[in-house]
């Protein structure tokens, strides 16, 4: 059995920032194929498809689609805030390389 990604108590709290005073939609993590190293992250608001797998907390959602979650499995979702820029993080164990960018990795 595969373990579901986790969410920092941070990703919570900055994904709560982005939807004050907006319509509240979930952040969408989802795997691609393609990039740099083979897959790559797709990160956006979204709402929930059937299906999808649901992690909430802060009075927040993310969502993961069925097909990206063995990819997924044992991740943890962070919210970054560096001087190169500020933006929500994947900590992948199953990556074994990944692209300078942090954006694309292989498995």
């Amino acid at each position: 059995m595969n373990l579901p990604p986790k969410v920092t108590p941070r990703a919570f709290a900055r994904l709560a920032d982005i939807n004050a005073g907006g319509d509240g939609q979930p952040l969408r993590v989802a795997v691609l194929g393609g990039g740099c190293s083979g897959f790559q992250y797709e990160i956006r608001m979204d709402a929930p498809a059937d299906g999808d797998l649901v992690i909430e907390g802060q009075g927040q959602r993310v969502v993961v689609d069925p097909v990206s979650l063995p990819f997924l499995a044992g991740a943890t979702i962070d919210w970054s805030d560096e001087l190169i820029g500020a933006r929500f993080v994947i900590d992948n164990p199953n990556a074994s390389t990944s692209c300078g960018c942090g954006t694309s990795f292989s498995i």
